[in-house]
């Protein structure tokens, strides 16, 4: 039996087309012109398209040949004919405008500024790198940067590195006859700091007298004749803030430290400090108040510190000076979008301010996730 005439159709002869149908029996007669007269009176396309399925699937059934085509969708506005435009050229193909990245905001460190407020010139000159590991940094050529720089005293933070293990190539130096260097007892390639000097100090400390602090070696102090040099490694908070207590307490005990420094002679604070003071410091202050760095107790403890009678020397200067920042994640490219942090300070005490010259970002120095920051102090 036909598949036809298994669900109720009578027969019809194989081999015919879709046009041809009109010629089969009258009893087929009114199949086609009903599905035709529906298309007439414009129903919408996908009703168009559900009909013509359905009347080319009976039709296979019926081994009826089928040659209907889908239609295409006429294009808006279409000028062109068989292909050409106008001028007979070929139509141009159009191209997805895609939304273009904005161009990073990028920080220019201005020339030095090399006398102070009251007249005089520059006589000390401080600079202070987070590392993030020296002997990586040495092998990334810091050095060389160093040297360039030549400052007075170079600070270091996050060295990673057990004085056992320091690279000959930065205990050996020459420029710097005068070497100290700070660990954690606990942990191997954990914190660190180091200070190395060109001249002599007068004395030299390690820690704020806190076993529970100082057993990360997180802090040297120097004494010179006019003032204390002190660089820190603050702690962070930590991915989740499980140091944010910790934190806290830090804060508490390092401000009074410094104080007692500040009560025998002014200071001059450097290092990562750990936190982005306010909105201007951070290139994305609104998605980060919940993370370390940016909470608002690290902000708490920084402005607390202020109030003590210290002054973020950059912001002195540069009240207003918006994407000057010292590190940069090495994820996403951060640092090529200037999506960074300053975390890094030069803090003076308010005697000291008088002969503030300069505190300068270098953001081009490469060699860790962190740039060098450098102060220039009449003294």
């Amino acid at each position: 039996m036909h598949a036809a005439e298994s669900i109720g159709f009578p027969s019809v002869q194989r081999g015919r087309t879709f046009g041809q149908l009109t010629d089969l029996d009258n009893k087929y007669s009114f199949v086609i012109p009903a599905y035709y007269r529906h298309m007439r009176f414009g129903l919408c396309s996908s009703r168009i398209l559900c009909v013509r399925v359905c009347a080319v699937s009976f039709l296979r059934v019926c081994g009826v040949k089928t040659t209907v085509s889908m239609p295409k969708r006429a294009k808006k506005n279409e000028e062109a004919v068989d292909g050409e435009t106008g001028n007979g050229a070929e139509p141009a193909k159009k191209e997805k405008k895609g939304k273009e990245p904005e161009a990073p905001i990028l920080y220019e460190d201005p020339p030095d500024k090399m006398t102070s407020k009251d007249g005089r010139a520059a006589n000390m000159k401080i600079t202070s790198w987070n590392v993030d590991g020296l002997r990586a940094w040495v092998k990334k050529k810091g050095l060389d940067w160093v040297r360039k720089e030549d400052p007075d005293v170079l600070c270091l933070q996050e060295t990673k590195c057990a004085e056992k293990a320091l690279p000959s190539e930065i205990t050996g130096m020459p420029e710097y006859p005068h070497k100290y260097w700070a660990g954690s007892e606990d942990k191997e390639g954990y914190s660190g700091v180091a200070m190395l000097c060109k001249t002599e100090p007068l004395n030299v400390t390690y820690g704020i007298g806190k076993e529970e602090h100082d057993k990360e070696g997180r802090v040297i102090t120097a004494e010179f004749p006019s003032f204390f040099l002190v660089t820190a490694y603050v702690p962070n908070a930590s991915r989740g803030l499980v140091r944010l207590d910790y934190r806290k307490t830090w804060d508490v005990d390092f401000r009074a430290y410094l104080s007692g420094l500040d009560q025998r002679k002014p200071l001059v604070l450097c290092g990562d400090l750990n936190v982005a003071h306010q909105e201007i410091d951070l290139k994305n202050p609104k998605g980060n108040r919940k993370n370390a760095g940016f909470t608002p107790e690290e902000r708490e403890g920084f402005t607390k510190l202020l109030e003590a009678g210290f002054t973020d020397s950059f912001r002195e200067l540069y009240p207003e000076q918006a994407y000057a920042y010292t590190f940069w994640t090495y994820m996403m490219n951060a640092r090529g979008k200037n999506v960074g942090w300053r975390l890094d300070y030069f803090l003076l005490s308010s005697a000291l301010l008088p002969g503030l010259c300069d505190s300068k970002i270098r953001n081009t120095a490469m060699g860790s996730d962190h740039c060098p920051i450098t102060l220039h102090l009449a003294v």
